[in-house]
């Protein structure tokens, strides 16, 4: 049993996928960010030539 549970202990695959979540939340949140700031810099782009046409 002390040696199951030692196995456990040591362990660290789980460890290993866990980190690889965080990394992938954290590239996705600057991913939304940026797109999001693109896409509104688009929109107002797409306002000003509609207005000057206009």
């Amino acid at each position: 049993m002390r040696r199951l549970l030692a196995q456990f202990v040591d362990d660290e695959c789980g460890a290993t996928a866990i980190e690889y979540c965080l990394i992938a939340a954290g590239i996705s949140i600057v991913i939304i960010t940026a797109v999001g700031g693109v896409g509104s810099m688009l929109s107002t782009k797409f306002v000003d030539v509609s207005n000057s046409i206009k």
